[in-house]
């Protein structure tokens, strides 16, 4: 079980790593553009990201 946490885990790092290595300029101006959003969407957007994830997790095993 720990060891597939750790699977997940590395693969979020190397997913990120590879999306700053390859668009950084997109990135930046996307992070800008974060600045902007209310808290409230933000929030919603993130527990609509977590319910996805954990239902993909509860899928695939």
């Amino acid at each position: 079980m720990l060891e597939k946490v750790f699977l997940a885990f590395a693969l979020v790092l190397a997913f990120e790593g590879a999306l700053y290595a390859l668009f950084p300029t997109f990135l930046r101006s996307m992070m800008k553009q974060l600045e902007q959003v209310e808290d409230a969407t933000l929030r919603q957007g993130g527990v609509i990201a977590l319910g996805l994830g954990v239902g993909l997790v509860w899928l695939l095993n």
